[in-house]
């Protein structure tokens, strides 16, 4: 379960699955620009989307939680730029990306043209 109003905070650069606690850390710090032992929750992806970690601070420790997709991969979010390092997400857009569910926004709808009117024969 999430905390509430906690911050979450996805890396958009994938990162190697084989990476711990202590080198995560060092990402958040490096790439995201936060302290790890903030409270806030750092989501990271494998090269090939289909494997998560969390790196979050629980107040006595740090802990990592991992997850890999049996089917399909994580979608991600739209990035607010080309070179951002990272999205902040919310409660429900970090349920909906652990899930597999896609984090892009639908597609705008085109408007339907005006109806003509044509004379009855």
């Amino acid at each position: 379960m999430i905390p509430s109003g906690v911050q979450i905070f996805l890396a958009s650069e994938p990162v190697d699955m084989r990476l711990s606690f202590e080198r995560l850390a060092g990402l958040v710090r490096q790439r995201i620009g936060y302290e790890p032992r903030s409270g806030a929750l750092f989501v990271f992806l494998g090269k090939r989307r289909d494997a998560a970690k969390i790196l979050f601070f629980d107040g006595s420790g740090l802990c990592l939680f991992y997850k890999r997709l049996d089917r399909g991969t994580f979608q991600l979010p739209e990035m607010p730029s080309v070179d951002a390092s990272h999205v902040e997400l919310d409660d429900a857009s970090l349920e909906a990306l652990l899930d597999g569910l896609d984090l892009a926004p639908a597609p705008a709808e085109p408007e339907p043209a005006p109806k003509k009117n044509r004379p009855l024969h």
